[in-house]
């Protein structure tokens, strides 16, 4: 039998622009389901690091976050929790 102990994932999500959209738009509307990822993490209580967020020159973000698997203990994958809650957006 084999259990999990710890277990984190870690990404790199790039939240595009829309085509076909005028560019302010584009943007306003990338800036807007960022906030949304983040709230829903909130929301659903996963626990997470951002480990690196860019504004990229056409306006759209790419970030790298470590995030907690499904349920499973994150461990010493995120040591710096704490910190992380301060950028949540609320």
């Amino acid at each position: 039998m084999k259990q999990i102990k710890v277990a984190c994932i870690e990404q790199i999500l790039h939240f595009q622009l829309k085509e076909n959209t005028e560019h302010n738009t584009a943007v306003q509307m990338v800036q807007e389901k960022y906030v949304h990822y983040k709230y829903q993490m909130n929301k659903e209580v996963t626990r997470y690091k951002l480990v690196d967020e860019k504004t990229l020159p056409d306006g759209s973000i790419q970030i790298r976050i470590k995030k907690q698997y499904n349920t499973a203990p994150v461990g010493n994958f995120l040591l710096t929790y704490i910190q992380s809650l301060s950028q949540r957006i609320t």
